[in-house]
């Protein structure tokens, strides 16, 4: 969000504030992302603050209760749709300034505390939950557009690899929602949409949620339209010294959950994959040891 909703109205009660709530105020000032995103005991406990100490700064600032903080902030994230012309400003600045090393240094620290934020316990209970009702499903669907499609298209390659029945919903002319019109309860669509989000991967999404089908959300806020109608949501950062924001937490979560699907297939999944194999082979798809020619 380019504007955090509560900055002035904390700057002007600040000095009237104890020590606690000028710590719980810093947190929110510092952090106003993670104030729709996480609950208020996670940001009471990032802070080394107590619960009610976020609830007192709340009915300071004249709120009923943190709640209304929380939703006042969720508001502001679904509001707000990035502007790559203005960020990359940004980053040419910060780039000039600190150099290219220091940049794509600074991207893949980011990367790895993201990853690391995915092994956390209620991120890994989501991406199992996930597996599951993968494996359960008589047919896949995926769905990803724009920046999303690459990881839609991963899980399905993965899913196709290991005898899955899963089907991409990628069409020529307009047609890539069709198949969608044939899945039911028995079915799964795994959709993959962060901010800002592709108005059409909502409309399906919907659609399929219409005729009873799961919906496995891959996406980057709780509060996210998708994660609004999913039956189960994997939350992923996306945050990025770039000016683009970050899709490698979202390939990390559906390569997880190929992988997990993968272990719940047993017999099958190892029939899929030695004929998978021997098809490789008869058509010399990949080079070999072999086939390298050595040049000159």
């Amino acid at each position: 969000m380019e504007k955090n909703p509560l900055e002035e109205a904390i700057l002007a009660a600040f000095e009237g504030m104890s020590a606690q709530l000028q710590a719980a105020a810093r947190y929110i000032l510092d952090h106003p992302r993670d104030i729709a995103l996480l609950s208020m005991r996670e940001q009471a406990r990032q802070a080394g603050l107590q619960p009610a100490t976020m609830t007192r700064l709340a009915k300071h600032l004249g709120f009923d209760g943190y709640e209304d903080i929380r939703s006042l902030y969720r508001a502001a994230v679904r509001g707000h749709a990035p502007n790559f012309a203005g960020r990359v400003r940004e980053q040419a600045q910060h780039q000039k300034l600190k150099g290219d090393q220091f940049l794509a240094g600074e991207m893949l620290m980011t990367f790895g505390r993201q990853a690391a934020l995915l092994a956390e316990p209620d991120s890994l209970a989501c991406i199992a939950d996930a597996s599951t009702r993968i494996s359960a499903a008589r047919d896949v669907y995926c769905l990803g557009l724009r920046s999303s499609h690459a990881v839609a298209w991963h899980l399905h390659y993965i899913l196709s690899l290991i005898g899955k029945r899963s089907t991409l919903l990628d069409g020529i002319g307009g047609t890539g929602a069709d198949p969608i019109g044939r899945a039911g309860p028995q079915d799964v669509l795994v959709a993959v949409s962060v901010l800002p989000y592709t108005r059409a991967a909502i409309e399906i999404a919907d659609y399929a949620r219409a005729r009873g089908v799961c919906l496995v959300a891959i996406t980057d806020s709780p509060v996210a339209p998708l994660a609004q109608s999913a039956d189960m949501a994997v939350i992923i950062p996306t945050d990025s010294p770039s000016f683009f924001h970050s899709m490698v937490p979202a390939f990390a979560a559906a390569e997880s959950i190929g992988a997990l699907v993968a272990g719940h297939g047993g017999d099958g999944t190892l029939s899929a994959l030695r004929e998978f194999d021997e098809r490789l082979a008869a058509l010399g798809t990949h080079l070999t040891s072999r086939t390298v020619r050595k040049t000159p």
